[in-house]
């Protein structure tokens, strides 16, 4: 570590600057609003698949064979 202190960052310029000086505050509301529609540059979340449609779930194990195999068949795994 040093023993400088931490400067801070320089301010940003502003995002948005007026240019016009007779936009009134309803119209410069709209523009605000529809930048800040626009969204931003992040990625939607990855959809996830429900779990009653996973492959596993539609897969069936085969029933016991033998002897008593089918009285197995109908016991929980």
């Amino acid at each position: 570590m040093s023993d400088e202190p931490a400067t801070p960052d320089p301010p940003r310029p502003p995002l948005l600057r007026i240019v016009s000086p007779d936009a009134t505050p309803e119209e410069i509301a709209a523009l605000v609003a529809v930048f800040a529609s626009l969204g931003s540059a992040e990625e939607p979340p990855p959809r996830r698949t429900p779990e009653w449609s996973a492959h596993h779930r539609k897969v069936r194990t085969t029933h016991a064979h033998g002897p008593g195999g089918w009285r197995s068949s109908g016991l929980p795994r």
